[in-house]
């Protein structure tokens, strides 16, 4: 009985003869081998079987082999890749080597060169560490309080955050979830002169609407049930400081109200009082929402959008800012290295690469989360596989459903029965129920 080796070689290629050629020498060799005639089927065996090496073509229907070392070099970047293809060109070598593949091979070859190639990939690797390694924390952070980054967009928040830091005036922040609105709102109180009096946040969407009215203006012994004796609210507390209200747009009508105669006349009413008390204090609002669209539905006020809008900043999303993710990565390594390894973590130039392509659609906040699983997962060194797969390259296959010819559909199902009979003409035509000639003529048409 022959002897396998531990290895497991993926072969991909939409060429029946050409599986059963590679197969043939790989067996010969005593390696185990799988075989895929597409790149879908290929996807599905990594996905489930521990594979050591993949060998595939590059010119392929539907699916390119381009787009198969991509999607393996990120999900499975242990796996080295070969490729063997009958349509050689300067710029597909240039490419191949690019994205990982350890050779190169033109069909036709000799069993020699392949199996010098399979050595090859199967040889030691070269330690690159000190070339692939990046510690961020070598690189010059820009900082400005608690906002990090060097972009263009945020040194533009940065310039009105000067401008408006030493006065009272009312600021909108304006931005989607998760891109740091609470940290501008931050910098801008405690950049300025009156960052020793109070800075109160308060998440309009996470009090209940009919707690909201009372935790802001403070409530009165008797005004409902439960309020036992006087009491000050988030207003009060901000008396002289700066109150944050974020995600203004979950405020009620009648909250929005309340706020309109501070902004109108700097003073509040307690619920359950007549009584108006004066009161000293910046405020600055932010939303994820479209106030705009919110006032066509009269669902927010137009005069209060008009008050709270004097001054309005605009932080924009990460995914328009790139430059600034190697900063931002820097400051959540050193964050979660300290308090989960005790030491700084560093990230590899590829892992690097893969948060930089990523779209980020929950910004700065996804990132973090991103980078702190990946430090609780990795040995001091982040690589691509501690990254989520949804960062990492997907394939998007041709829709099955299309309708294709009759021709088309039938030769396919063909090589699917090939495949599976290990090109065994003989058996393939029994389970087809048509004649060895026939099957050749189908194959050759």
């Amino acid at each position: 009985m022959m002897n396998l080796q531990k290895e497991n070689i993926l072969i991909v290629d939409d060429d029946i003869d050409i599986l059963e050629l590679l197969q043939r020498h790989l067996k010969s060799w005593s390696y185990h081998t799988y075989k895929a005639i597409s790149v879908k089927e290929a996807v599905h065996i990594l996905r489930d079987t521990h594979i050591d090496l993949l060998i595939t073509d590059l010119k392929m229907p539907e699916v390119d082999g381009f787009e198969l070392i991509k999607f393996a070099s990120e999900h499975y970047p242990n796996v080295p890749k070969l490729v063997v293809t009958g349509y050689p060109s300067v710029q597909d070598s240039l490419t191949a080597i690019k994205v990982g593949v350890v050779d190169y091979l033109t069909k036709p070859f000799t069993k020699a060169e392949l199996q010098t190639a399979i050595e090859k990939s199967f040889s030691p690797k070269d330690n690159l560490a000190s070339n692939t390694k990046v510690n961020l924390s070598e690189q010059t952070q820009q900082a400005y309080g608690d906002i990090i980054g060097k972009s263009e967009k945020i040194n533009d928040v940065i310039q009105i955050i000067e401008r408006v830091k030493n006065n009272k005036a009312t600021i909108f922040i304006k931005g989607e979830s998760g891109t740091g609105k609470e940290l501008v709102a931050r910098a801008i109180h405690y950049q300025g002169k009156f960052s020793r009096a109070p800075f109160i946040t308060v998440n309009c969407g996470g009090i209940p609407e009919n707690l909201l009215e009372s935790e802001l203006f403070g409530y009165t012994k008797g005004a409902f049930t439960g309020a036992e004796k006087d009491r000050n609210g988030f207003f009060q507390a901000a008396n002289n400081g700066t109150i944050f209200l974020d995600e203004i747009g979950n405020a009620s009508l009648a909250v929005q109200s309340r706020l309109l105669r501070v902004l109108q006349e700097k003073e509040v009413v307690k619920v359950g009082s007549q009584r108006a008390e004066k009161i000293e204090v910046r405020i600055i609002a932010a939303t994820n929402s479209d106030l705009k669209k919110m006032i066509e539905k009269q669902t927010f006020r137009e005069d209060l959008y008009y008050r709270l809008t004097v001054v309005e900043i605009n932080v924009a999303p990460l995914r328009e800012r790139k430059e600034d993710i190697p900063l931002l990565v820097d400051k959540f390594l050193l964050k979660y290295g300290i308090e989960y390894k005790d030491r700084f973590i560093k990230i590899s130039n590829k892992a690097l690469e893969v948060l930089k392509r990523y779209h980020w659609v929950g910004n700065i906040r996804e990132l973090e989360n991103v980078i702190q699983h990946a430090v609780i997962m990795c040995d001091g060194i982040i690589e691509v596989e501690h990254l989520p797969d949804t960062l990492k390259i997907n394939i998007d296959f041709p829709n099955d459903n299309r309708l294709l010819p009759l021709k088309e559909i039938e030769k396919r199902y063909i090589l699917k029965v090939l495949n599976a009979t290990d090109n065994n003409k003989t058996k393939a035509s029994k389970i087809l129920g048509i004649d060895r000639k026939t099957l050749r003529n189908k194959l050759e048409n």
